[in-house]
């Protein structure tokens, strides 16, 4: 059975976040798979491995609260997940706070085929990491 956009993306998100299942990988993104993310371009599925470790060191109860699907049109969707889980390691330098932090992201998707070739995103992560740094506002 043929999976839709919208399946492959919440079985991305599945394995990766709440799995940590990184033999899933190349099954889910293209050789040539590309982030556009904070200004910076990131390539490749070395990458999303290296990317998906680093986040569950620091978030290791890491989950996916929720994923909103809001517009698509061939090859693109576009949608909103919601991540949470408690800040237990170093995360971009910042400290552990031991703090539960939630932050959500936007999406851009590109497909090529049955597999993810390009993103843009935008996360709150870093932002709500330092909120809860003591003496934040």
């Amino acid at each position: 059975m043929t999976k839709s956009n919208e399946e492959r993306v919440r079985f991305a998100n599945d394995e990766l976040f709440e799995k940590g299942n990184l033999g899933v990988v190349d099954e889910i993104f293209s050789a040539d798979y590309i982030v556009h993310s904070g200004g910076k371009d990131y390539k490749g599925r070395e990458f999303i491995k290296r990317f998906i470790k680093l986040l569950r060191l620091a978030i290791s109860d890491i989950r996916v609260v929720e994923i909103k699907f809001l517009s698509q049109t061939g090859d693109i969707i576009v949608w909103q997940r919601t991540l949470s889980g408690v800040h237990q390691a170093d995360m971009m330098g910042i400290p552990p706070t031991g703090e539960k932090v939630e932050w959500r992201e936007m999406v851009v998707t590109r497909f090529d085929g049955e597999k993810i070739a390009e993103e843009w995103t935008v996360s709150e992560l870093a932002g709500q990491l330092l909120l809860k740094l003591p003496g934040a506002c």
